[in-house]
């Protein structure tokens, strides 16, 4: 699974519905309203490297409202239920 996180600024008048389109396409797994340089913070998951071009150039950019982007590809996911279960592995 890739991950993407992406940057958005959005139109101020209409993050609630700039939030809601973005969380209703295929590929965005949460969207979040968010304090700072950006208005929200998208997470994109998909399965191949391509599909990312397809999701965030095609449809995420392409939200009515969605001024800019900017978007980091995480290399490696750390959470402490990720940490829970690599250490119980074989544990009873």
């Amino acid at each position: 699974m890739i991950t993407a996180i992406v940057n958005v600024l959005a139109d101020s008048r209409r993050i609630p519905e700039v939030a809601q389109a973005l969380a209703d396409l295929p590929g965005v797994s949460e969207v979040y309203s968010v304090t700072g340089d950006v208005d929200l913070v998208a997470m994109v998951r998909v399965r191949h490297h391509e599909e990312l071009a397809d999701v965030i150039a095609g449809t995420v950019n392409k939200v009515d409202g969605v001024l800019s982007t900017t978007t980091n590809i995480a290399f490696r996911a750390y959470s402490r239920h990720d940490l829970e279960s690599a250490f119980s592995l074989g544990a009873d």
